[in-house]
């Protein structure tokens, strides 16, 4: 087998890499497809196929085990590269270039486009019907020596030029023995792009398989619930179970400390769900930040929101119009690491900004808490009246029973409780109350920052136990940790 690889040289980071390798022991829909395109170019015909998937979810190691399973057949593999994607023909000239003396075997108009289109002579310019022909005409003569494989990866980034031409081949293959397979990340774009090429959804692992792949990335063990969560959030796509993994404590894992909410995602894969959002306008990009900052999903609050920020209505068009977004009936995310990808991506401040915008817009008197909290997301400083307001919430969270809320509000208004003693009291008790709870707290609880919270040090009545540590627990709200990345520029909240 001859494998030509015409991808950048640079290392390549496999969106998929664990023991299951997509679960290659059982019989999956894709790899019976692949199989079945290689044997059709085994037998002297040929097809098609373009996989359409989210980031990481496992097109590239479909792609690699297509490759080691070509056994006879000869093999191309090319990479969209972003940077080029603004040159027209960049990559149908990285795929044909190891071939370009063969062009003596093409009839003459499809040869004067083919080197009109590289630049290989100074004739008119290039017809794109011609160049795919040629195209077409090249390959189907190299493939006379072994059948082809051409596998093409990250199809997003190709050249549109190059990608129209592709499309054509793959449109009029036939009795070619050439095998063409595209992997493109999943976009509304795409599916008009490829338009007439058959296409094959890949779909995350199933729930055993992705509870096999946490377990085997992280080293403390991890809890039937959280893995069921975390599988849920990522819908098994294998990347984004590895890289969220990596950014939990150990005390997330089996349950001491509740999982923060949006969960926290790796730089990787918040970079690959980001790109989409960075495309769209600003105003769509505030909006879509004030859409992840409030687990609630409520429209209204949403729409009130914008206003506050002065921004319109239209501005959340983009985001829906591109699938982001979904706002009836309630505000959700296309996936809900998009949802943590965007407040992860937020600077601080843009945060800050948001949440402030927010408790405008709440109720005190219908909704006192989510009120409180937003804007103890939003503070800046120490602010009495609002460490205040955060008590009466903890206060009230603890006559409904709700000790976990209470620390949570307690917490931010810099007071682990009402007083020490019912600190000591609170933790006693927790084990009797949550299974699996530490009988003190546990290290990963402890403030990050000694100065935050609401309420000044100076004002607390347990300023020396500033350093202890009670959960940021409530998972409906952001853990205190998780400040996002403020060194980056972060989502652009202009307004």
């Amino acid at each position: 087998m001859t494998i030509l690889d015409l991808s950048p040289d640079r290392p390549r980071q496999l969106e998929l890499e664990h023991p299951t390798e997509r679960d290659a022991d059982r019989a999956t829909e894709e790899t019976a497809k692949l199989n079945t395109l290689l044997d059709q170019a085994r037998g002297g015909m040929s097809g098609a196929l373009v996989l359409r998937g989210e980031a990481g979810i496992g097109k590239t190691a479909l792609l690699n085990s297509m490759v080691e399973a070509a056994g006879d057949l000869s093999v191309v593999r090319l990479e969209g590269i972003e940077s080029e994607m603004q040159l027209g023909y960049a990559a149908l000239h990285r795929l044909l270039l190891p071939y370009l003396s063969r062009l003596e075997h093409l009839p003459e108009p499809q040869r004067d486009a083919l080197q009109s289109a590289f630049g290989l002579t100074s004739l008119a310019p290039a017809d794109r019907f011609l160049v795919g022909l040629a195209a077409l005409s090249l390959l189907g003569d190299v493939a006379q020596v072994d059948p082809l494989l051409i596998v093409v990866d990250d199809a997003q980034w190709l050249d549109r030029e190059s990608v129209a031409t592709l499309v054509f081949v793959a449109r009029r293959l036939h009795a070619d023995r050439i095998a063409l397979v595209f992997a493109a990340r999943e976009s509304l774009e795409i599916g008009a792009v490829f338009q007439g090429v058959p296409e094959l959804g890949v779909r995350g692992l199933d729930d055993e398989s992705a509870r096999h792949l946490l377990t085997a990335s992280v080293t403390a063990p991890v809890s039937y619930q959280v893995a069921g969560r975390i599988i849920a959030v990522t819908r098994g796509n294998p990347l984004a179970l590895k890289e969220l993994s990596s950014e939990l404590t150990s005390d997330h894992l089996i349950e001491h400390a509740l999982l923060p909410d949006p969960l926290p995602i790796g730089e990787l894969i918040e970079a690959r769900f980001l790109r989409q959002v960075r495309q769209l306008p600003d105003e769509t990009q505030t909006i879509l930040l004030a859409a992840a900052a409030d687990p609630n999903g409520d429209p209204d609050t949403l729409w009130r929101t914008a206003e506050v920020l002065g921004l319109s209505a239209a501005a959340v068009a983009p985001a829906s119009d591109s699938g982001l977004l979904v706002l009836d009936p309630r505000v959700e995310f296309r996936h809900p690491l998009v949802r943590s990808a965007v407040y992860g991506g937020a600077t601080a401040a843009d945060r800050r900004r948001i949440h402030h915008a927010l408790a405008a817009v709440m109720d005190v008197e219908r909704d006192p808490d989510r009120r409180a909290m937003h804007m103890a997301l939003g503070a800046v400083g120490p602010d009495e009246d609002l460490a205040a307001a955060l008590e009466q919430s903890a206060a009230q969270a603890r006559a409904r029973g709700g000790y976990i809320a209470e620390s949570s509000f307690a917490q931010r208004a810099s007071l682990p409780t009402a007083s020490d003693r019912r600190a000591d009291s609170f933790w006693r008790h927790t084990p009797h109350s949550w299974p699996g709870m530490p009988a003190t707290p546990s290290p990963c609880w402890t403030r990050r920052d000694p100065t935050w919270g609401v309420r000044s040090r100076k004002h607390s009545p347990n300023a020396s136990m500033a350093g202890s540590g009670i959960p940021w627990a409530n998972p409906a709200w952001p853990h205190p940790s998780y400040s996002g990345r403020p060194e980056r520029s972060g989502l652009s909240t202009k307004s």
